[in-house]
């Protein structure tokens, strides 16, 4: 074979291109973020960042979370982003998570913020328990909008409530977490007795009771603010119900797993997570954000979510996380949907 200069040139840009494709991380993201929101944080993420590539792996708060724990002696992830506080919590108390500040962190509220120094995790936005309710199916029925969570156990409401499964659902969890929380252990299981009475289904997505709802194939759906803003934007005729006791919330949130093999490239996720940028994006769907000041009112939701959640203690949701799941599983779990 001859080497001529157009020849040489050709090898030159293979080889540069092959090292480009070497030189490329490919980053493993464990999430629970809706899925059809992942696509613009992956592309606008990868544009600042070339030579790193996302490959998402999700399912809901539930699932994920049941997953990382297993796959804790062997972990799969090098980072989780958009997962429950309480959750990463979790897997803090088992050692799990590489402690980091990212750049720009002191710029968050606090309560987005791990509380040790250098923080496990960072919180993203906030996603704030509401009732979806169908108010045509409801006027078939002659039922009347419920004002509180105890009024969910009315019987007029009996066959018409459909709300997460806490096991597999992080909806569901800050849900029972904050009943507790906000009504005492003993008055809270009550509720949830009486509550109980009345599900149609305990399904294992956060989202999916509001998107029943919408369809009219319930008329209450236990979930939380977003998928009700989207589905009345769509024209659903819903209403979106924050019950006067105050919301149970979770904060959406980041962390790194500790041993990862690409610790500087999931340093820049975690960088590029709490930025005024980023928290801008996912104020298209949350009405609350760890970035104070720059949340614009999101359509069909008040401006005033912030005063409607509780004072949610995500340690004690975090370390009482498991014997509440027993216990709930125990007595509820015989109307929970099949799992697909």
């Amino acid at each position: 074979m001859t080497f001529t200069k157009s020849t040489a040139s050709s090898l030159a840009v293979l080889l540069l291109s092959s090292s480009a494709v070497l030189a490329e991380t490919q980053l493993t993201v464990y999430t629970s973020v809706e899925a059809v929101d992942l696509d613009r944080y992956k592309q606008t993420f990868e544009a600042a960042n070339p030579d790193i590539k996302i490959n998402w792996v999700r399912d809901s708060t539930g699932v994920m979370t049941a997953k990382l724990l297993a796959e804790k002696n062997n972990p799969q992830a090098d980072v989780v982003w958009g997962i429950a506080a309480t959750s990463l919590l979790l897997l803090k108390g088992e050692g799990m998570l590489e402690a980091y500040a990212p750049a720009g962190v002191e710029k968050l509220d606090p309560k987005f913020v791990d509380s040790d120094t250098p923080p496990s995790w960072v919180g993203m936005d906030a996603y704030v328990a509401a009732l979806c309710y169908n108010t045509v199916e409801a006027e078939k029925l002659g039922l009347t909008p419920p004002k509180s969570w105890k009024d969910l156990t009315k019987p007029e409401y009996k066959g018409h409530v459909v709300m997460p499964n806490p096991n597999s659902s992080g909806t569901g969890f800050l849900d029972v977490s904050a009943w507790i929380q906000t009504f005492g252990e003993e008055d809270a299981w009550k509720f949830m007795d009486g509550l109980h009475e009345n599900i149609a289904a305990y399904t294992h997505s956060g989202s999916k009771p509001c998107k029943m709802a919408a369809a009219g194939e319930t008329v209450i759906g236990v979930s939380f603010e977003f998928p009700g803003a989207k589905a009345k934007s769509s024209g659903a005729p819903i209403d979106i119900i924050f019950p006067e006791e105050g919301s149970g919330w979770e904060a959406e949130a980041t962390a790194i797993i500790a041993g990862t093999a690409n610790l500087e490239a999931a340093k820049k996720l975690v960088d590029w997570s709490v930025t005024k940028e980023a928290n801008e994006m996912y104020n298209a769907g949350y009405a609350v954000l760890a970035y104070p000041g720059i949340a614009k009112p999101v359509e069909h939701l008040p401006a005033d979510i912030p005063t409607r959640m509780i004072k949610n203690d995500f340690e004690w949701a975090a370390n009482n996380r498991a014997k509440i799941l027993e216990e709930w599983q125990k007595r509820y779990d015989s109307k929970s949907e099949p799992k697909t």
